[in-house]
């Protein structure tokens, strides 16, 4: 894919989603932090449906330390992994509390030294929360780039440098959240709806679907 399509890439997504964003529902960048650690190898929906009355509950790293793991593991034991996201999550909040009073750090380094924090979890918070022009993978990302010869790479970390790189500067804010969403609704790991993709004739797949076919008596 040339710089040519890229930019059409994602003029084309910004038209038709102008303002994306996270579908993980917070009022604060802490809860923003906790509901991303609790969202891997989970869905956002489920997510949202055990932190609705976790935040009504505990709100702030303190009142969710207090919770203790059994008590916090109690709202979100529907949710894949539950064990050791409460035990990260209790050990975060005793970081936020103890060593930043109470406040989410801004810095990287910062973030990835909390407990069940690591890249794509720092990116989100950086990019959603501090404004951060970053970009994080996760497997959505991960297949769009490939599929589409946009980022090509082996690894998330290989597709983040590719992305960082290959993404025109006024798309980059935002290039996560459409990214995403596309792959999360459109371009589908088993079915792929290319019918309907607003950018199939820049797509390189070789393996993509004839967006005409569901148009064809």
């Amino acid at each position: 894919m040339n710089s040519q399509q890229r930019q059409e890439l994602f003029e084309r997504l910004r038209a038709a989603n102008p303002e994306p964003t996270t579908e993980l529902e917070y009022a604060t960048t802490f809860q923003l932090l906790v509901a991303v650690i609790l969202s891997a190898q989970a869905t956002d929906k489920s997510v949202n449906l055990a932190t609705r009355r976790l935040f009504a509950d505990a709100p702030t790293p303190a009142a969710m330390l207090a919770l203790g793991e059994e008590g916090l593991a109690a709202y979100i034991n529907r949710i894949g992994l539950y064990p050791s996201k409460a035990r990260n999550v209790i050990a975060t909040c005793r970081q936020l509390v103890e060593l930043y009073g109470g406040e989410v750090p801004p810095s990287r380094a910062a973030l990835e030294a909390l407990p069940g924090v690591g890249r794509k979890t720092a990116n989100v918070v950086l990019n959603t929360a501090f404004g951060e022009a970053t970009i994080a993978v996760d497997t959505h990302i991960f297949r769009v780039a490939n599929r589409s010869g946009l980022a090509p790479g082996k690894t998330p970390l290989a597709v983040e440098h590719e992305l960082l790189k290959r993404v025109p500067a006024e798309f980059r804010q935002s290039a996560h959240h459409w990214l995403i969403l596309h792959g999360r609704y459109v371009c589908k790991a088993r079915k792929p709806e290319c019918w309907r993709c607003a950018i199939a004739d820049l797509c390189a797949w070789s393996g993509k679907a004839d967006p005409c076919a569901a148009q064809r008596p």
